[in-house]
């Protein structure tokens, strides 16, 4: 289904109020979490010139990125109230407010970046974003992301019993908490601008972490060994306010979504572009690497479906779309 419309739909108790509204200036304001150098940063700001520009300078967008804004569930709440107009999201969020996006982190669903991007612009997929108005008060334009997920700590793992008891940085939500803890491990939720001490003073073991983050933040120097495991994808959603939404013009609301898909798009594709590069310069570090696959965690994963399967409908919607893609 077209996107403008089906996001028209999901507002339709507003709509005809909104179309009658004429474009004003505005000042947006964008939240995210991650520092200015990370691409979801960097592509925020790209948004900001490319919504001004094309607005004939009517609209602006100040980006706040590292958490000046708060955390992401101060965000989500700012955002319902209006408060703050957009926000690029980490799907953790929202999975914890909409479990079937949880989904999205099954392990293994995906075989690595590529396939995880396709995933993420296909149609499944975007009938989750469907759900976000009436569930959280929210507008999901599209997907980006960031690289599949790799688990880096102070001492070897090379088996899942190495991970029972060892503290383990996550980001704060179900899916991923329900899987380390089913390995065995003690996950400890964490900001991502507080690991880098983390792992330097021992409050943590070992962190959840996509090459990216361990080479822009420099993990690898507090912890030289590597799981290169790629059993999750870690999605991104941008989002606008519902309350912002139902304020703007038919003719602003179209802008902004289509300007904002084309810059979540060069997230997708920018992590497909760089996750080869990326990995090559891991593995030319000083680590200790050990490969794995599903059957290393295949215990885990199986405890993860027996939960998620129910909790999550939209995972079999997505599994076979999965299976599709990588045909």
């Amino acid at each position: 289904m077209n996107r403008i419309k089906t996001l028209t739909l999901a507002v339709a108790a507003t709509a005809l109020a909104a179309s009658s509204l004429t474009a004003q200036a505005r000042d947006f304001r964008l939240g995210l979490i991650t520092p200015p150098q990370h691409l979801w940063s960097t592509e925020a700001k790209a948004f900001a010139d490319s919504l001004h520009e094309r607005s004939d300078g009517e609209h602006s967008v100040s980006v706040f990125p590292a958490q000046q804004l708060g955390n992401e569930a101060q965000m989500v709440q700012q955002l319902q109230t209006g408060a703050l107009d957009m926000a690029f999201l980490t799907i953790a969020e929202i999975s914890n407010r909409i479990p079937d996006f949880g989904a999205l982190y099954a392990p293994y669903l995906v075989d690595g970046v590529d396939h995880a991007a396709r995933l993420l612009r296909s149609d499944t997929a975007g009938e989750l974003l469907e759900l976000m108005p009436a569930e959280v008060g929210l507008v999901g334009v599209g997907y980006g992301m960031v690289g599949m997920r790799q688990v880096l700590s102070r001492d070897p793992i090379t088996s899942m019993d190495d991970m029972r008891g060892q503290r383990l940085r996550i980001t704060p939500f179900e899916p991923i908490r329900d899987f380390y803890t089913a390995t065995g491990a003690a996950p400890a939720p964490m900001p991502l601008l507080e690991v880098y001490d983390a792992l330097a003073n021992g409050q943590v073991d070992a962190i959840d972490m996509d090459f990216d983050s361990i080479l822009i933040l420099k993990f690898y120097e507090q912890a030289n060994n590597l799981l290169i495991s790629n059993h999750m994808m870690f999605p991104m959603v941008g989002v606008v306010s519902g309350r912002v939404w139902r304020e703007l013009s038919a003719e602003d609301r179209e802008l902004i979504e289509t300007t904002m898909a084309e810059h979540l798009e060069n997230v997708l594709s920018g992590f497909q572009e760089m996750d080869a590069a990326q990995e090559e310069e891991i593995r030319g570090l000083d680590l200790n690497i050990v490969e794995a696959d599903a059957e290393f965690f295949s215990e885990a994963i199986a405890e993860w479906e027996a939960t998620w399967a129910e909790k999550a409908p939209m995972l079999e919607a997505l599994r076979e779309e999965a299976e599709r893609l990588r045909q």
